[in-house]
């Protein structure tokens, strides 16, 4: 007699939001979390907590995996909603749920396991620039079949200062020495936004256009300057599987 085959279950993602961005970019696009869910699987069950409201949601591991959000909230304020969200992301990475935290989320993976972030002494970094892998990605389990360098989107004005005692540096560039790193088997952060296409990143700097020319950037040659960077984009996808793929 022929058994069925196991159902095999979504893995349960959550997106913690952080922020918003500049409504202009929000009535074209969307909002942060939908670009998120617009990169991952659509295998994945996946749920918004509003951080930046106060929303956790639940105990870090009721979730198969944690992505959060960049926001224009800046860490080193060291917001109540933005601390508390930093201790729970400290006990995912103690409960090995893996984490994804891009910019803002990047910084306060960072900062919530002992580093630290605040503003990047060259100031801000911002348009498509190009990250380079270190060696230990080449191993890493998210990181390592991408090609040692690649163009990635960017906009920060801090950055993680110094990474957390154990982590792993796996990206930089010369501008920014920690643009990706790992804590533990499987939390990453990067400072790059893997879930910007090249309109958002162009609609960005329109914005910035103004705040660019006062700080001494050509505004001009960022926009011109932007390209797609489907390298950088397609952590999300790999995340997903290797999401899915731990509960197999």
């Amino acid at each position: 007699m022929q058994q069925n085959a196991p159902t095999i279950r979504k893995a349960r993602v959550v997106v913690l939001k952080t922020g918003t961005t500049y409504p202009d970019i929000r009535a074209r696009f969307g909002d942060f979390d939908q670009w998120f869910l617009r990169g991952l699987s659509d295998d994945l069950e996946i749920t918004v907590a509003n951080a930046e409201a106060g929303e956790l949601p639940g105990n870090p591991e009721d979730w198969d995996g944690i992505v959060v959000t960049g926001s224009p909230a800046m860490v080193s304020d060291r917001a109540e909603w933005s601390e508390n969200a930093g201790r729970w992301l400290a006990k995912a990475v103690s409960s090995e749920i893996p984490v994804l935290g891009v910019c803002y989320g990047h910084q306060l993976l960072a900062h919530a396991l002992g580093g630290e972030a605040g503003y990047h002494p060259g100031g801000r970094e911002t348009g498509t620039h190009e990250v380079e892998l270190l060696p230990e990605a080449a191993s890493d389990a998210l990181f390592r079949e991408l090609p040692e360098t690649f163009p990635a989107q960017l906009t920060h004005r801090q950055s993680v200062l110094r990474l957390p005692e154990g982590a792993v540096l796996l990206g930089r560039n010369q501008f920014e020495p920690h643009q990706a790193f790992r804590i533990g088997p499987c939390a990453w952060g990067v400072q790059f936004h893997p879930e910007f296409t090249d309109a958002i990143m162009s609609a960005y700097l329109q914005v910035q256009a103004p705040d660019l020319t006062r700080e001494g950037l050509d505004a001009e040659a960022l926009i011109a300057g932007v390209r797609p960077a489907p390298d950088a984009s397609s952590l999300l996808p790999r995340f997903s599987r290797l999401v899915q793929d731990r509960i197999r």
